[in-house]
């Protein structure tokens, strides 16, 4: 696969494009916590992606964390403590954002995808999970915690049965279960998940123009 090449200049994250594919790279720490400066650091991104590919043009972009460990923890619990305003100043808007996004967006969970992460995960299009190691799972129930709209997207995207399994038990997903049971619509060893996300986001891409 060629390289891609760099787009941009940004704090925590990396936004590299070959073609008409983008691909934005969390880089906060390991565990690419959810703050609200991260939050709005990504939301830049894809509006950057936005601008650059213009109306009416061919293009998706692929969401992935920088190593095999993690895709995303979630929410940073400390900030959420300390400030009542930091979801709606970032999480929130970056769902919007994905959602409302006019080209096809991919999310490849590159290892754990636990708490807020999994909300982010579901805003994409299509999820591509590494089959080797990692889990999805939305563990707040288990913790006593609750943050409002998180349940929306799991009973939007999944079956009753399934989001059930998600918001109330806070079951552990691993690759094969999250496949089957419909959290993710690929999964790929370490090695081929990028070509895997690269595919289907250069499959789709074109869908994004209109006529």
């Amino acid at each position: 696969m060629a390289d891609f090449q760099a787009v941009g200049s940004f704090e925590n994250l990396s936004l590299e494009r070959r073609g008409c594919v983008f691909m934005i790279t969390m880089k906060l720490g390991a565990e690419n916590r959810l703050t609200a400066k991260f939050c709005q650091e990504l939301i830049r991104a894809f509006n950057t992606v936005r601008q650059t590919l213009g109306t009416n043009s061919e293009g998706a972009v692929i969401t992935r964390g920088n190593n095999a460990k993690f895709f995303c923890t979630g929410l940073d619990l400390d900030e959420a403590e300390q400030n009542p305003h930091a979801t709606t100043e970032g999480f929130y808007p970056l769902l919007h954002t994905i959602l409302d996004f006019p080209f096809p967006t991919i999310a490849l969970l590159t290892g754990h995808t636990f708490g807020g992460g999994c909300p982010v995960a579901f805003a994409h299009d299509y999820r591509v999970m590494n089959s080797k190691r990692g889990f999805i799972s939305m563990p707040p129930v288990d913790l006593g915690m609750y943050f409002p709209g998180v349940g929306v997207l799991p009973r939007l995207k999944l079956r009753p049965q399934i989001a059930r399994k998600v918001l109330l038990e806070g079951h552990r997903f691993t690759g094969e279960e999250a496949l089957r049971d419909g959290l993710v619509d690929f999964i790929a060893q370490p090695d081929d998940m990028l070509a895997v996300a690269f595919e289907l986001a250069a499959k789709w891409a074109p869908k994004a123009k209109a006529g």
